[in-house]
């Protein structure tokens, strides 16, 4: 990377193609060996890593292709974990009316949607990302980002009460051991050279945004949680902080990225900005940079960075969700917005999310997110010529 301001990046999956879709049901199926949808998976990453580096990103992502999503492809990983959809989920939850309820508001499928459950005491099997690190390093020069769950939304999804509470009584005792699976891929990852490790926490705006229902969220496994919003953020800054202590400057970035939860009706909320009542996590969280979601601001959200301590800022200006491709004049404008409260250097870009969202229901195609992250590269260029 010739420049080191206004750096660009993805934040994790692409869009998968049918041919990836098909030989990942028939993997699970036991139809296809791993060698073989591996091979098909290998031509897909080698594809999308063109795209990216096309469109001149400086930090490039396999695009998830793995992974059946963020986190179920954890279970094929771990020992002592299992797949549950969510009919199968019901028969473990206490409250199944507030669930169903729940249900009947999440915007996918739910019966396509599955959640990995500890049904006894969970260790690596293999590990969750170094090897498709190691597969991308092979192929380009460019720097890696590899994203991770975090362990705040692993523990949340992964405690399901009549199933867990042998091997682990309480969360608290399950997020233990999550720790440690995580602290030993950083290890692993770090001790490999890997560029970037984004860890991604979508529950926490969740929590904040859902005071009546602490647990309405779109992952299933949350649904378990049901403490108030303050004890669950201060749970879930004191497990990141476990998993990247004495982890930071060892030549690896490390960051953690938010969702920002669009559904608060609390005006006040609202124009302070969602990140608003995240900040005692984003402010004391130990990470070299936090990546939040900014693609379609609202008036006032801004100034809450800084309130965020000394960090770096991968600032999403794209917005995946949508195949309208946001001209660089629109991301130049946003980016000269922040830089008052922010030195260049600490700046970076990136899209709100990953263009791959639902391994099943992709929302956009290759040629929209290649204009898009392109876009995106030339604002960056633009804003580097600036005075």
């Amino acid at each position: 990377m010739s420049h080191n301001h206004f750096l660009t990046s993805v934040i994790g999956s692409w869009p998968r193609t049918k041919e990836v879709q098909k030989a990942m049901r028939d993997k699970k199926a036991g139809r296809i060996y791993e060698t073989e949808f591996n091979k098909i998976a290998d031509e897909s990453i080698l594809r999308i890593l063109k795209w990216q580096e096309e469109a001149g990103i400086d930090y490039v992502s396999d695009g998830e292709q793995r992974r059946d999503n963020y986190i179920s492809f954890v279970a094929e990983h771990l020992n002592n974990v299992r797949m549950l959809s969510v009919s199968e989920l019901l028969d473990y939850i206490e409250d199944k009316a507030s669930f169903e309820e729940i249900l009947g508001t999440l915007d996918v499928p739910a019966f396509s949607m599955t959640n990995p459950a500890a049904t006894g005491k969970i260790s690596r099997k293999k590990p969750l990302a170094l090897n498709d690190y190691l597969f991308l390093k092979r192929h380009t020069d460019k720097a890696v980002k590899v994203s991770l769950p975090g362990p705040y939304l692993l523990t949340r999804s992964m405690w399901v009460e009549g199933l867990s509470k042998d091997a682990y009584p309480t969360k608290e005792d399950l997020a233990v051991d999550i720790v440690q699976v995580l602290r030993e891929e950083l290890e692993d990852l770090i001790a490999a050279g890997v560029d970037f490790v984004q860890f991604d926490e979508p529950v926490l705006t969740e929590v904040v945004f859902t005071k009546k229902n602490a647990n309405r969220t779109f992952m299933c496994g949350a649904l378990t949680a049901k403490a108030d919003a303050e004890e669950e953020i201060a749970f879930a800054l004191d497990l990141m902080n476990q998993v990247t202590k004495e982890m930071l400057g060892r030549g690896t970035k490390i960051a953690v990225h938010v969702c920002r939860g669009n559904w608060s009706k609390e005006e006040e909320v609202l124009l302070r900005g969602p990140y608003y009542p995240l900040v005692p996590y984003l402010a004391n969280v130990d990470v070299d940079q936090l990546v939040l979601e900014y693609s379609t601001p609202r008036a006032g959200e801004i100034e809450v960075i800084r309130e965020f301590g000394d960090k770096e800022l991968g600032f999403g200006i794209v917005n995946p969700r949508t195949d309208v491709v946001e001209t660089v004049e629109e991301m130049v404008e946003r980016v000269q917005a922040i830089r008052k409260f922010l030195p260049d250097h600490k700046i970076y870009l990136n899209p709100d999310c990953g263009f791959g969202t639902f391994a099943q229901r992709p929302m956009n195609g290759d040629e929209i997110a290649f204009l898009k992250l392109k876009n995106m590269v030339e604002a960056a260029r633009v804003l580097r010529s600036l005075p």
